[in-house]
């Protein structure tokens, strides 16, 4: 791994945080909240749409492991009053979804 690469992941954790879904919806109403697959780290999605690594996007895109944010999400988050990890790769906010608020 190099460098400018580590650099990178340590400034995008630093900037990560959590957001409920009242932080969320306004983000949501622009078109820019991306979901992020449990089973991906959120940092290294934030780190490859940030150096623009298409092919790695594609392919995430391309098994559904990352997506635009549906309407039908924003119905199930509303409901449930999600919380989410985010992390914000302008103009992109990427989402996972953590669980309810507790």
């Amino acid at each position: 791994m190099n460098t400018a690469h580590t650099e990178l992941l340590t400034r995008l954790n630093l900037e990560s945080g959590k957001l409920d879904w009242g932080e969320t919806e306004r983000h949501f109403a622009r078109g820019v909240v991306v979901k992020v697959a449990a089973e991906l780290d959120l940092v290294e999605v934030a780190a490859a749409m940030a150096e623009d690594d298409k092919a790695v996007v594609a392919r995430w895109l391309e098994h559904g492991q990352i997506a635009r944010a549906s309407s039908e999400d924003a119905i199930r988050w509303n409901a449930a009053q999600s919380e989410f990890w985010a992390v914000v790769v302008a103009p992109w906010v990427l989402v996972q979804e953590i669980g309810p608020k507790q």
